[in-house]
Order: structure tokens, then sequence, then C-alpha cells
């Protein structure tokens, strides 16, 4: 994982709103930050590595049309005031650059982010109160800041304001890839059903999420009920397996034969299902579909209590924060081996977080997925066994 990618669905009248309200609340208005040209073939962003941000801004509502695309990079601001590189990218929906169409349409991503597997290692100057080193202790002190950051970049991206421009976003380390196998999603109306459809879709009828973000619901349900009783879908539970499946894609749409049959769509009919996978059921889905958003809301709530293994962990790095802000003797960690990453894979808490505006946030590590959370709420309900 080269970085951890945020996704946002907007319509295209407030598309560049939408961008530059992000721009705004994760930048600063008083930044500065390193552009590339709004529309292709327009040389006006040449060699400007050093521009206001108010000034970008405004040059992206004056300038930005349908065929548009725009990129820029700079110093994000945390909610607690940590620091962190990123990277924004908007694209007008006719934008194209010879044979590539853009995957994000409105989002950024944290390009610096530790690598899933280990091989990019970030050092860190850690406390061991006791003198004494702890795998769980240090991967939950990382983890404390990192999910921190992460579900203020999303909420940014996605609620930058009171606009509720944005109704659908995404957390992921790519492409906005099927909500139950990435880190977080968003819902602006809080109808939360909406990560068990858009899965439906991505994994069963080969649609890009950013294609059919926006649809209604009905018509996503119409789709999924159109489907044969009893039809069932494979879903990856880590994001190892979902890259398994990513390469299977890639290499099914290597050859002319294999071609998605329109732009918005990532393959041909469904995807293949793998050992590693677990079933989801058309009649899961639409069982879902059933229940009141509220009641399955609840659901989730009760499913995201952290296990005992975080809460032990948790409790070590509070107290590696504790004796830092003491001025206790630091000692230099590299961060994150296997041990740190198995455990944040097994044990990340998940958080269910209803916002302000009425939306929903659903988030974990990025080293982690929804499923589990969905599998749980799924089982209290009674709808998977």
């Amino acid at each position: 994982m080269s970085g951890v990618t945020f996704h946002a669905w907007c319509d295209a009248s407030v598309k560049v709103d939408a961008f530059t309200a992000a721009i705004r609340r994760l930048l600063g208005d008083d930044a500065r930050c390193t552009p590339r040209p709004p529309t292709p073939g327009d040389g006006r962003w040449t060699g400007w590595t050093d521009a206001p941000v108010t000034e970008v801004v405004e040059l992206l509502r004056t300038k930005f049309t349908a065929k548009s695309g725009a990129v820029l990079s700079g110093t994000g601001h945390g909610s607690s005031g940590e620091k962190f590189w990123l990277r924004m990218e908007c694209y007008g929906a006719d934008y194209s650059s010879g044979t590539w169409r853009p995957e994000v349409l409105l989002g950024g991503d944290l390009p610096g982010f530790p690598d899933l597997e280990g091989e990019d290692r970030d050092h860190y100057e850690v406390v061991f109160p006791g003198g004494e080193r702890s795998w769980p202790g240090e991967a939950a002190y990382a983890a404390l800041y990192q999910q921190a950051i992460c579900e203020h970049a999303l909420l940014c991206i996605c609620a930058p304001d009171e606009s509720k421009r944005v109704t659908a976003g995404g957390m992921s380390s790519g492409r906005w890839y099927a909500p139950l196998e990435i880190a977080g999603t968003y819902h602006l109306d809080g109808n939360v059903a909406r990560d068990l459809v858009l899965s439906w879709m991505y994994i069963h009828e080969g649609e890009r999420i950013e294609h059919v973000a926006g649809l209604p619901m009905d018509t996503l349900a119409a789709r999924i009920e159109a489907a044969p009783k009893g039809t069932r879908i494979g879903v990856a539970t880590n994001a190892k397996h979902r890259t398994e499946h990513i390469i299977i894609d890639r290499e099914a749409t290597s050859t002319k034969l294999g071609w998605p049959l329109h732009p918005g769509a990532l393959r041909r009919g469904p995807r293949k299902r793998l050992p590693t996978d677990v079933e989801l059921s058309r009649e899961d889905v639409l069982a879902a579909l059933q229940t009141p958003p509220a009641v399955l809301l609840e659901a989730l709530e009760a499913s995201a209590v952290p296990d005992q293994d975080w809460l032990d962990a948790e409790a070590i790095a509070r107290a590696m924060i504790d004796a830092e802000k003491k001025g206790e003797a630091t000692s230099e960690i590299y961060w994150p081996d296997g041990t740190h990453v198995q455990f944040l894979k097994h044990h990340a808490p998940y958080h269910v977080r209803r916002l302000p505006n009425g939306g929903v946030l659903l988030a974990t590590h990025p080293y982690r997925t929804l499923w589990q959370l969905w599998a749980d709420a799924l089982l209290l309900l009674g709808i998977r066994t």
C-alpha cells in the first residue's frame, strides 16, 4: 500500500465547490501548495510550485470545466494540529488523457502512509514506561494517531462544511473498491445499507463505485432484485485477498475480449470467487435493505465494541503517551513490521460516528477492512448466520 486514498461523490454541478471547500478545510486559506494545470493544454500553472491556496481556489472556480482535471499537493492539518503531506485531485466528468480516464473524481490521498507489507517503514521515538517493549502497545500507539488523521481527512473531503454537497465517500488503499473491502465509508443520508448495495454492484455487476455511488437506492435495489434467487458473491476479508482479486481482474481485462462493456464498468460480469472469500447472498443484501436504517446503524454500533486485545494494547499506548509527555527517555522503533501489521489487521477498532450533518462515518485502521464489522452486525440482526 503506497498510500491511503479518500474518495467522494457529488453532483457534477457542485464538484468544484466541494473540491475547493475540501482544499480550504485541509490546507487552510493561508497555506501554499503545488498545483498542476486545471485544464489540459493550459500552461497557466507551469512551473508554479509555491502557489497561495486562495489563488488556486479562485482559478479553479473560474477555469474548471467538465473536461478539466486538477491535482495539487501541500501540507494538511489534523484536528489536533498534526501535519501530513496530502495530494488532492478533482476531475470533470468528461476528462480524459488519451485512453486514460481518472479513477478518482473527487478526493485525495496520503502518499507517505507506511506500506501494508511493512516494506516502507517509519521510525518513531517512543517511551516504554516499564522499560519493556510491547508489540501490541507499539501498534496501538501508532494506530491512534493514524486513524485520527485518516478519519479527519475523509471527513474534510466529504463534509468540509455544512453544505452537504458530497453524498457518499470512502477510504481505501488505491481505487474506490467495494465498501465492504475498504477501511472507511461516508453516508450523508445515514443509510449505511449503501455499503452492501455498492459492494454487490462492484463484485457481482462489475461496476466501478464512482460510476454508481450517486444512483438512488431504489435503482440499485432493483438491480439486486433482478439477480436470480440464491445468487451469492465472494467478499474478500482483508486487503491481501482483495489484492488477489484486483490482479485477476486486471489480467481478465488485459485483452480486447475481456474489456468492460462501458466506461463505468470494471469488468464483464461477476468477479471470480476465491477460496479465501466469504459468501454474501442476494437475500442477505435485500434483507438488509428492508431493515430500517436506524436499526442497521444500531447493530453496527453494537458490533463496534473493541476486543480485549485492543483494550489491553490501547492501555499500554496511552501509558506510553503519558510517559512521553512527562519527558521520560525515548527509544527508537521502526514501524510497522509484520507483528504490528497482523495485530492491526485483526484488532484495530471500528468507529461508527453519527455526524452533526446527519451523516454517518464507518471507519477502521487502513490495514483492516469493514467486513468484520458488517458480518457481526448482520449476525446480530439474524440476517446472516
